[in-house]
């Protein structure tokens, strides 16, 4: 009804209008919520259809063991259908070739009678379920044969085979049913899994036989269309897997149908073999294998009623939507869906993961702000120190002016005279300087009768006032060294969560067409996995099955890969698996634009084996390369424990990602906090990008470091005390660009104070350095200690170290290739 009719007839039309809309609208709602219930209801649905089609299932003519052990899966897993399943058996027995809804009612009553006897005794598991269908089977069965007086070895064996079928039967379907009501939440499925689904569906397809639709069998068609989704999905090996499960269970169902084994079979292989031309293609493979078997095996009606049953199932086929097969292909493995599938559910789980972790970087982010927030502000600061000098006065005046009899003149009548001369009285002993009993200010004792007395509790008030401001402070400073540690901390997890993110991006296509060269070069690849594809920090593990004798991962893919990828990229790490036959996995990830190599020399105090020296020369796993030196204090065992507790506390954390300087006050800390003694230890850290060459020195309380460059040699230095004196260390972090060629050398104090204090050690050491000629690291610290030592006479007054590294270009050990009809590989976003 349009808008002009509504207006001309406002009485009439408006009304029936609007009474039209309201019942349409409760139609609707009605509709919507029988949808709804439906839908809620579906796996119910399901489960009682199976059961009307398994209560029909007869084998051999006379053994149904279908029946009672679906129930007794049913009942442990889904105990709120167990009644409908039960009445659905009995009914789709009723319709059975050969009816027996009794004896299924009888054999469900047994079993139901049963379990409830053990529930009693809380002892009701589904491990249970297989015995107790065997029994239920075994006592119904030979109850019939007895009163039924044809007691013989054929009929006694004929019980046995159904209770024993029946308990293979319960071990089936509790792997199948889970998987068929999709209550199995794992990404794949194992290859038994899939065995006792085939066993299932093809025993469900039992109970059609008998069925006839325009002369076609409905069990046939139901199996081919079956082999047909299943082909599609897994290919030939699945494909030929169901049609040999179907047609052996069909063959049993009817003894006419032996043939279909074979047919389904080699259908299923054919079809299988075509997946890759899409459902067109299986169709076709399939229509073509019963074809030609119906040919050889039946007559000319039987071949007409086998093709058109192939038709029907092919229509079936085509019209099934591509999300059922994608469901189907997502639960096997191997296929491109299920590989799909486990990437999502890695890239679920990392996204889970990286958002815990980047809530944990907030909290620790909160809880270093909270403790960070002490001593802030300049106004509170002021503030709070007004509040201590009045609380300083007050206990000073309750000490001596609360006995004095002049209490009320000096602090009622003279409150500013007073106030000011208690000020100058606590100024003088902030100066440390107590006047003697003449020295006293004539003010002093015009206005106050016990001066001396107000000085010495001042005196001892201000020492208790010291060591209170002592104590305030170290536990501020605890405080700030907890914010910052906790704020590092929050770092290095934002770091993580960061790093967590970047490897789940997508790179399927990348990784596919890796695959797809390697294999045009003839290799045998089993998978291809990138973990980053960031320039400069590439990381790609390939999984092969070729030997290691002819090293192709270096002097092939690697090249290849370099080429593709426009960068260097080299071989990282290689595991060969213990037994023949499994994969061995390689990780590749870019090459260093740089390498170092070092050297080491060094001698113990007096010729002694243990030195108190401690050194470390170390990739840190981040593209930096680590060279430390640290010197404890003194010599020998206590010296040496020092030096390397520092040294290692300070790697661990440069390695997890920690700022440098935030690591080296935490080692400080550390120090600090082992021991109320005095220990120390000084520190030397290079840290050398090998993708750069851009150094970061770190010195606290060492000595000169030195980079020889050609004939020039440049002098490191800062000053600053070691590790373990104070609270709060001054860290200079010095940042020098090392060319190609060029030697960093650094020493401890028994190297650097070799000539003594009277001549200048700086000059004296780098004419030192100057005149050795050598070029390798190792031969260069031994020529280094060797002059030394003969500087003194061969004398060794101090422990000695010195540890040499060389920056140089890196060489590829294999050149690249190009190969053509290879592309470069599109680098996806970096995730920020």
């Amino acid at each position: 009804m349009d808008k002009q009719n509504l207006v001309m007839f406002p009485g009439v039309k408006r009304t029936s209008f609007v009474q039209t809309a309201v019942r349409k609208g409760m139609d609707w709602a009605a509709a919507r919520r029988w949808v709804q219930v439906i839908a809620a209801k579906r796996w119910t649905f399901l489960a009682v259809a199976v059961g009307f089609l398994l209560g029909r299932a007869v084998i051999l003519e006379s053994l149904s063991p279908f029946a009672v052990a679906y129930f007794a899966v049913i009942y442990f897993l889904r105990k709120d259908a167990y009644r409908v399943v039960a009445i659905s058996l009995v009914a789709g027995s009723w319709f059975a070739v050969t009816p027996a809804p009794a004896w299924i009612a009888m054999q469900l009553a047994i079993f139901f009678l049963l379990i409830k006897g053990l529930e009693a005794y809380e002892r009701a598991e589904i491990t249970y379920a297989p015995l107790l269908v065997f029994i239920s089977t075994l006592l119904v069965r030979l109850f019939g044969v007895v009163i039924s007086d044809s007691l013989g070895w054929y009929e006694l064996t004929m019980v046995g085979v159904e209770a024993g079928l029946s308990f293979v039967l319960t071990l089936v379907f509790i792997q199948a049913v889970p998987v068929l009501m999709m209550m199995k939440r794992t990404a794949s499925l194992k290859h038994e899994e899939i065995i006792c689904l085939m066993i299932m569906l093809a025993a469900i397809m039992t109970g059609a036989v008998g069925w006839m639709l325009y002369g076609m069998s409905a069990e046939h068609v139901m199996s081919r269309y079956l082999l047909l989704l299943f082909a599609l999905a897994g290919g030939a090996p699945l494909g030929a897997s169901v049609g040999v499960v179907a047609g052996l269970i069909l063959s049993l169902a009817d003894m006419n149908a032996i043939v279909q084994m074979s047919l389904l079979a080699f259908s299923g292989l054919l079809a299988g073999l075509l997946r890759e031309g899409g459902k067109a293609a299986v169709a076709f493979g399939m229509l073509l294998g019963t074809s030609i078997l119906s040919i050889y095996i039946g007559s000319q009606a039987d071949v007409m009623a086998s093709t058109w049953e192939s038709v029907a199932a092919a229509a079936l086929f085509l019209l099934t939507p591509k999300s059922v097969i994608r469901t189907i292909s997502r639960f096997v493995p191997g296929t491109l869906e299920h590989t799909k599938s486990q990437h999502e559910y890695a890239k679920r789980v990392r996204e889970v993961t990286a958002q815990r972790v980047t809530q944990f970087s907030e909290v620790f982010r909160q809880l270093s702000r909270s403790f960070g927030q002490i001593g802030q502000r300049t106004e509170e600061m002021a503030v709070k120190k007004e509040e201590e000098i009045e609380h300083f006065m007050n206990a000073v005046a309750e000490r001596t002016c609360a006995n004095c009899h002049r209490k009320e003149l000096c602090w009622d009548g003279k409150f500013h005279q007073t106030y000011k001369v208690m000020t100058e009285m606590m100024l003088s002993i902030e100066e440390n300087r107590k006047p003697g009993t003449k020295e006293v200010p004539r003010e002093w004792s015009t206005h106050c009768v016990r001066p001396h007395q107000v000085l010495n509790v001042m005196k001892h008030q201000y020492q208790l006032h010291r060591h209170d401001q002592y104590y305030k402070k170290q536990i501020q400073d605890s405080r700030q060294l907890v914010a910052e540690q906790l704020s590092g901390v929050s770092q290095v997890m934002e770091d993580l969560a960061k790093e967590i993110r970047r490897e789940g991006v997508e790179l399927h296509l990348q990784e596919e067409q890796i695959r797809e060269a390697l294999e045009g070069l003839g290799l045998s690849i089993q998978s291809v996995d990138i973990i980053s594809l960031e320039e400069g920090n590439v990381e790609i593990e390939v999984a092969h099955t070729f030997g290691k004798g002819y090293d192709e991962c270096r002097k092939i893919i690697a090249p290849l890969l370099s080429d593709i990828l426009g960068e260097h990229i080299a071989v990282k790490s290689e595991r060969y698996p213990e037994q023949n036959g499994h994969p061995a996995t390689v990780l590749f990830s870019s090459a260093k634009e740089y390498e170092v190599e070092t050297g080491i020399a060094g001698a113990a105090k007096g010729g002694d084996l243990l030195s108190g020296d401690s050194f470390s020369t170390v990739e840190l796993g981040n593209g930096k390369f680590a060279v430390a030196i640290s010197d404890g204090m003194g010599n020998g065992e206590r010296a040496r424990m020092e030096s390397s507790t520092a040294l290692s506390i300070l790697q661990q954390l440069l390695q997890s990602g920690m700022d440098e300087k935030l690591a080296i006050k935490s080692v400080n800390s550390v120090l600090l906090l082992r021991s109320s003694d005095e220990i120390f230890a000084t520190v030397d850290v290079a840290l050398i990008d090998m993708y750069t060459a851009k150094t970061t020195f770190m010195k606290i309380g060492s000595t000169p470091s030195f980079i020889k460059r050609g004939n020039e040699v440049v002098v490191i230095t800062a000053n600053n005390l070691p590790v373990g004196i104070l609270q709060d260390i001054d860290v200079d972090l010095i940042r020098i660009q090392l060319l190609p060629g060029d030697t960093l050398i650094m020493m401890t104090d028994g190297i650097y104070d070799a000539p003594g204090h009277a001549v200048n050690k700086e000059m004296w050491m780098k004419r030192v350095i100057q005149e050795i000629h050598e070029s390798d690291p190792q031969e260069i610290a031994e020529r280094l200690l060797e002059t030394v030592v003969r500087h003194h006479q061969g004398d060794i007054n101090d422990d000695m170290t010195v540890v040499v590294a060389k920056v140089d270009k890196h060489q590829p050990e294999w050149a690249t290739f190009r190969w053509p009809g290879l592309s470069k590989i599109e680098r996806p976003r970096t995730v920020s």
